[in-house]
């Protein structure tokens, strides 16, 4: 066994405990999908009502996640992530409890925070202990977390939705957040702190034309993704008729599929390289939810297109950060937080996106609103290839 595997093998302990960390938070965005129409009829409002609380609680990490990495950082990164997860708890509970509008979202918006802490800390740690060839496995085997999210957390909880209601699913994703913010500094241990950057040195990094398209890149597909997700109950209501239970199955299928796409991401990314396999995951995306309205009368037609959806949506994550990473290695922390801000605003946006299509058209234009935005994505993707770098010299502080 080589040096390198040995080393690897060390950290799929402390890769384990972040990739739950990002089930955790992930859970907690995915879920609202599922349970839209039962929150909004406890608190006597609307699902597209209920869906503002997912663009605020993103555009909050968007902007706390580079703000948190400006002003904090010497604080040793486990206990930035283990801190993390306990404001993320914290707010969760008060949506848990809310009594009306809100103070639910008051309480999702406040958990921002903390996922801000937690989502690019825990991606950063995992980039920056593994070897370039190791770089692919190590980013997938912590994203995994977000795909389990959707696999597990999300159907699992729009059933717990059905059965116990809709905020005994948010007491169990308090309950998992408590747990692992006292597992993190166990298990987590001796991530190295990047160096200090200032502000200028954070913004620098954005005048690589390369990690600005692939920032808009993050953004499209993302949003393209939220898009359908997060209206999914709606999308789906031909085929399942508003059954929670049947939902949760469609839920379970894209999600079960996705950790396939999560697996072989990592590993095809690292042997054929970042472009063909984002690509291939951008296209099948598209594909996907062109075709998911004519299916919509069918069940088992759509149990089929989710799960092959699931697959795209999350073999696309993982070659984009991987080429992030690529393009500089020694400032990866940096532009891993601003991918984090990024992917936040594609799921900030997808709501308003979302409720516009419904509006426009019904159901059937959603997939179609997830399809454009899509297609804008591996648009800016293919044009980060075709861009050049920054001449001008990035400042060291």
């Amino acid at each position: 066994m080589t040096i390198i595997e040995q080393s690897y093998r060390r950290t799929t302990p402390a890769f384990v405990v972040l990739a739950l960390g990002l089930f955790v938070v992930g859970t907690n965005a995915f879920v609202i999908a599922g349970l839209l129409p039962e929150i909004a009829a406890t608190l006597h409002t609307s699902a597209a009502a209920v869906s503002v609380s997912i663009t605020t609680y993103s555009l909050v990490v968007a902007v706390a996640a580079p703000a948190v990495s400006i002003l904090l950082p010497r604080v040793p990164r486990s206990a930035l992530m283990a801190a993390g997860l306990a404001v993320f708890a914290v707010g969760t509970a008060v949506a848990a409890v809310a009594p009306d509008l809100g103070w639910f979202i008051a309480g999702r918006t406040f958990s921002g925070i903390g996922g801000a802490a937690l989502v690019p800390t825990a991606t950063a740690a995992a980039a920056s202990p593994a070897a370039p060839e190791k770089r692919g496995r190590a980013l997938a085997l912590v994203g995994a977390g977000f795909t389990l999210a959707t696999a597990v957390g999300s159907p699992l909880g729009t059933a717990l939705g059905g059965v116990a209601g809709w905020r005994f699913a948010l007491w169990c994703v308090v309950g998992l957040g408590v747990v692992l913010a006292a597992l993190i500094p166990v298990f987590v241990r001796r991530v190295p702190l990047a160096p200090p950057a200032s502000l200028r040195r954070r913004l620098a990094v954005l005048a690589d034309l390369r990690v600005l398209a692939l920032l808009a890149t993050t953004v499209f597909m993302i949003a393209g993704f939220n898009i359908v997700y997060i209206f999914s109950a709606a999308v789906t209501r031909a085929s399942t008729g508003g059954a929670g239970p049947l939902l949760a199955a469609l839920l379970l299928a894209y999600g079960v599929a996705g950790v396939v796409g999560n697996v072989v991401a990592g590993p095809l990314t690292d042997r054929f390289g970042s472009r063909r396999i984002a690509t291939y995951a951008l296209i099948g995306q598209v594909v996907a939810l062109a075709v998911l309205p004519f299916v919509e009368a069918s069940f088992a037609a759509s149990a089929v297109v989710f799960a092959l959806w699931g697959v795209t949506a999350f073999a696309m994550a993982i070659p984009v950060q991987h080429r992030l990473v690529h393009l500089d290695p020694a400032s990866s922390a940096l532009v891993l937080s601003w991918y984090s801000t990024a992917m936040y605003v594609g799921i900030a946006i997808a709501p308003p996106i979302g409720t516009l299509a419904l509006g426009a058209g019904g159901a059937q234009v959603v997939p179609f609103a997830g399809a454009a935005a899509t297609v804008a994505a591996l648009a800016t993707f293919l044009l980060s290839f075709a861009a050049r770098a920054a001449r001008r010299s990035v400042p060291t502080r």
